[in-house]
């Protein structure tokens, strides 16, 4: 006798399976774009089910393929993405505009250019399908970010157009060339050599180790071009794949990685030969300049990984609803229950912090400094702790999912593999955390998130009269340590600090969240992220949370 003995969620409506979208949405979204996006993301959550997660794993397992010789024997290399990948690429680009939808107006019908709450919001439906291809979407929008702020006028009206088009024939797609063998985080190690041509151009030689989406028409890249050492002597520059006379620029791809995730896009090493580039910006300030981009990508690297574990969440919860074993639906035990509050806890800590930094970079964008503080130091807080969730939350999934969660034809497998991408690019771990400090010691950031805390607080859910003296306690001592750490210069104490100062704004986040949307499970999740998370713990005591799992599960039923 056969049965459906395994569930399987394709075919679902991602969207809709996730309980806290449309009420977040409608939360952080103003009435007439929340309005004029629903339909979008119903859509989009249902061809998630439909096709694009059956893409996903197709390009997945059909990584690109590099030639660097055409078949008459000359020398060109090329790389061929599988027709999967490609058909993503479509969606995301073009019919989405996730690239273009900050820059030009018109995308999706809407009128204005899209704040970054909404953009992060539909990336984040999107990479519960793809995660991969949302590497190249974010450097083509940072890149065109960092392009309008420091790029000379001439050279934005040339290159702007290219990068955020929705016409995919035309779109010419953006990278970071940064990464070299001597410098990794260490920017200051940068080789890479730049030499200013008789005509007033610059040429680029040397390798860069670690170039995503390689084959993209335009790619920002860190070069030496001054005397001084260090980061005073490093120049950003854009860099295009075809020089402006026609001809193929003077680099080559030496080779493509063979990466544990993310397989589906290109990551691969070049070496400049004597490259066309244009200056970016001031000559010595391209570490500076670049970090706009970098910081871009950070926040994007957090969002990914709040996607990631929204999607873990979303199959153990389906998979825990339609699995029996001992006479019993499985959601039904307490341990899964207790498992899966555990997971949507970080998922939704994730996605809080998430719409809290694209808050706050809309009004740094509007020029607020209250704003600038507070995007400084929430974007390498939910670099560093969201990125190390996703690793624990989608290795939970499999869990959940069993020895089927093991086997590359389901989801799991791949989402765990992509997970381990967000703690190491853009600054590992311990190189984030420390920019956390950096954040306190070189702005007021601290300040800002204090005040920022307080009033979620004050706006929010109040927290039940049992647990007030200890959230009291717990944000005080929380940001009493981020304060000795940073002015004692103590790094050793960098990841401590990112952690708790992580758990006290998405703490604050969901409260706030709760009384705006009414949804009492938020304020059930912020109890959960004090007493699981700040609060001093003895792991020997005796604990029992069965009310509370059961009530947030209901909800997320």
């Amino acid at each position: 006798m056969q049965g459906n003995n395994i569930p399987d969620s394709r075919g679902s409506n991602y969207f809709r399976m996730d309980p806290y979208s449309e009420s977040l949405l409608r939360t952080y979204l103003k009435p007439d774009l929340f309005a004029h996006l629903l339909p979008v993301f119903d859509r989009l959550g249902q061809q998630i089910g439909d096709s694009l997660d059956e893409l996903a794993d197709i390009a997945d397992k059909n990584p690109p393929v590099l030639t660097v010789r055409k078949r008459n024997g000359t020398d060109g290399d090329s790389i061929h993405k599988h027709p999967a990948y490609i058909e993503l690429e479509k969606v995301a680009y073009a019919q989405l505009g996730l690239a273009a939808m900050s820059h030009r107006k018109g995308v999706l019908g809407w009128n204005e250019t899209f704040p970054p709450a909404a953009k992060y919001a539909l990336s984040h439906l999107f990479v519960q399908a793809e995660f991969g291809l949302c590497c190249p979407v974010s450097m083509t929008d940072s890149l065109a970010r960092t392009l309008k702020k420091y790029g000379d006028p001439e050279l934005v009206e040339q290159v702007l157009p290219q990068v955020a088009s929705q016409d995919f024939d035309q779109l010419q797609q953006g990278a970071m060339f940064m990464t070299e063998q001597a410098a990794g985080s260490d920017v200051s190690a940068t080789q890479t050599l730049a030499t200013l041509a008789e005509d007033g151009s610059w040429r680029l030689s040397g390798d860069k180790w670690f170039c995503s989406n390689p084959d993209a028409g335009f790619a920002m890249v860190l070069a030496r071009s001054e005397e001084a050492e260090g980061l005073k002597g490093v120049s950003l520059f854009l860099l295009p794949k075809i020089k402006p006379d026609g001809t193929q620029n003077n680099y080559r791809l030496l080779r493509l990685k063979d990466k544990l995730g993310t397989r589906s896009m290109a990551s691969g090493e070049i070496r400049l030969e004597g490259a066309f580039a244009w200056l970016v910006g001031e000559r010595g300030r391209g570490f500076q300049q670049m970090a706009d981009m970098i910081n871009n990508s950070r926040l994007s690297n957090g969002m990914r990984a709040a996607g990631l574990m929204r999607r873990a969440v979303s199959e153990a919860i389906y998979f825990s609803q339609h699995r029996t074993a001992f006479d019993k639906r499985i959601i039904e035990m307490p341990l899964m229950q207790r498992q899966l509050v555990k997971m949507i806890m970080r998922a939704e800590q994730g996605r809080s912090v998430m719409f809290q930094t694209a808050q706050a970079l809309e009004r740094a964008d509007n020029g607020e400094q209250e704003g600038k503080s507070l995007v400084r130091i929430l974007t390498p807080l939910i670099k560093f702790r969201a990125c190390r969730d996703a690793r624990t939350v989608t290795g939970d999934a499999m869990e959940v999912r069993g020895g089927c969660g093991y086997i590359e034809e389901w989801t799991e497998p791949r989402l765990l593999r992509d997970a381990h991408l967000g703690s190491i690019w853009e600054g590992t771990s311990n190189i984030v955390a420390l920019d956390v400090l950096r954040a306190i010691q070189k702005s007021d950031g601290l300040a800002a998130l204090q005040r920022h805390t307080q009033y979620l607080l004050e706006n929010g859910m109040p927290c039940k009269a049992s647990l007030y003296e200890l959230q009291t306690r717990c944000i005080q001592n929380a940001f009493a340590l981020a304060a000795r750490a940073a002015g004692n210069n103590t790094p050793e104490q960098a990841r401590q600090v990112g952690t708790a100062l992580y758990n006290v704004i998405s703490m604050a986040a969901m409260r706030w969240e709760a009384k705006q949307t009414g949804m009492e499970s938020r304020n059930l999740l912020a109890d959960q992220v004090l007493l699981h998370r700040l609060a001093p713990k003895d792991p020997l005591a005796e604990e029992s949370f069965c009310e509370e799992n059961a009530a947030i599960l209901a909800y997320a039923l």
